[in-house]
């Protein structure tokens, strides 16, 4: 059984992205050896079910900054920090904040496109290699790259929920709605953030107007797990039992330093499964996997073939 998805965002022609600049976001690495990919390669070929976890690290190769990348993360860069969700639902003035920055971010964030990491796994999801992918990521990029059986952890930022009545709704339709309710209303943005925030001064969104639900009159939110919020508990129940059907784990591009998604890789040693990792720099569950490989998520993927 598989949770439905709703509102898949539609695949555009190109990022908004200069192609010079969707790199700046990636941690420096060398490339990766020839053993260490053949011993990847051999991983993959030994196993016929396999559970993939996707984060942050393989949407920076598209342009999207991550929050914890060494010197080049929001944390290493910024003093910024993300929206926390009891601060989002106690106080209007910070919806304010975050739905302004957001409604500015928006058409940069949402033109991102999957990157060669993307397409190697939806290539392996249709030669029966990949079981199922749980992405940390809410940009909505494996969908775009025709991804299928695949659970967005955290949900994704094309969609809006009430928190009133829990309606969903397409993200486009409320951009529109914010162009209708402030048609005087424009800043100059700043650096997009990983959620699709942007740096504004508080007293530049002083006089934007944020809608409520069409429906009910709630509170809209992104379709997203905030900071200080929880996953769904159906939602990783879910996950736990597609965990249950795999033969081996392949974490892509993920530091798992949030519990959320760490804890499918103590669920799979305790079931004994097979873990390889694929990542730039450290990681929590470093001490679990049997292999671990630090390249670039396209670059390494791209060259192994899901045998």
């Amino acid at each position: 059984m598989r949770l439905p998805r709703r509102f898949v965002p539609p695949v555009r022609s190109a990022s908004s992205v200069p192609a010079g600049k969707l790199l700046d976001f990636v941690p420096a690495c060398s490339t990766a050896d020839a053993r260490s990919l053949q011993q990847l390669q051999d991983f993959v070929s030994r196993f016929s079910r396999l559970f993939v976890v996707t984060g942050a690290g393989l949407s920076t190769e598209s342009g999207i900054p991550d929050y914890r990348s060494e010197g080049v993360g929001l944390y290493a860069r910024t003093d910024r920090r993300p929206m926390q969700y009891a601060e989002f639902t106690r106080s209007a003035r910070s919806r304010q904040r975050y739905w302004a920055r957001n409604f500015v971010g928006w058409p940069q964030f949402s033109s991102h496109q999957p990157n060669s990491a993307h397409q190697a796994l939806r290539r392996w999801e249709e030669r029966g290699k990949l079981h199922w992918l749980v992405t940390q990521n809410v940009d909505a990029l494996h969908s775009k790259a025709g991804q299928r059986r695949l659970t967005e952890l955290h949900g994704c930022a094309h969609r809006v929920t009430c928190l009133g009545c829990g309606s969903i709704t397409p993200r486009e339709d409320l951009q529109r709605r914010f162009a209708s309710l402030n048609p005087d209303w424009s800043v100059q943005a700043g650096a997009v953030a990983p959620d699709g925030d942007v740096f504004l001064e508080d007293e530049q969104v002083l006089n934007f107007r944020v809608p409520s639900c069409e429906r009910c009159g709630g509170i809209l939110k992104p379709e997203v797990t905030f900071f200080g919020d929880t996953v769904n508990k159906a939602v990783v129940q879910f996950v736990h039992e597609r965990l249950a059907e795999a033969d081996a784990v392949l974490v892509v591009g993920s530091s798992l330093q949030v519990y959320s998604g760490y804890r499918f890789l103590l669920a799979a040693s305790d079931r004994k499964l097979p873990i390889a990792i694929l990542n730039i720099g450290p990681t929590r569950a470093d001490h679990l996997a049997e292999l671990k490989v630090r390249g670039r998520c396209g670059e390494v993927l791209s060259v192994i073939q899901p045998l």
